[in-house]
């Protein structure tokens, strides 16, 4: 995969499954608006999106983004060419750790985007008290 020249400057990805447009765009220095703008022009982004249309990006989709970012704004290539690029490009397969195995199409009621971020945050802060407990 091409990988973006500057990940010295950009905060390291988080290690959670979940990234909402904002988090995306502190971690790509780039502006939620133009992250919807990307959306449409580059077809291998393709964040899950609840109602209101509310963005929920993944790890894979991070890593995308970063690659547009480099291509475009450091590399100097235009849109169709950044395109053009990422489809010569076989990008590596996102890892799906084993609980998320299931697509969230086919969980049970009740386990849909929004209960799973939910069991995210709820692992992070049981992490965090952890810690603090030391």
């Amino acid at each position: 995969m091409l990988e973006p020249s500057n990940n010295a400057q950009l905060p390291e990805i988080p290690s959670k499954r979940y990234f909402t447009i904002g988090e995306v765009s502190e971690l790509c220095d780039v502006k939620p608006h133009v992250l919807r703008y990307w959306e449409q022009e580059f077809p291998q982004l393709k964040p899950v999106k609840r109602r209101g249309n509310r963005r929920y990006y993944q790890r894979q989709d991070v890593m995308i983004i970063r690659t547009i970012r480099s291509l475009l704004y450091e590399q100097g290539y235009t849109i169709g060419g950044a395109r053009l690029q990422l489809t010569e490009t076989r990008l590596p397969e996102p890892e799906v750790p084993a609980q998320s195995a299931m697509p969230l199409s086919l969980a049970e009621p009740g386990e849909g985007i929004f209960h799973v971020v939910l069991q995210d945050m709820i692992k992070e802060l049981e992490q965090v008290a952890s810690l603090l407990r030391r």
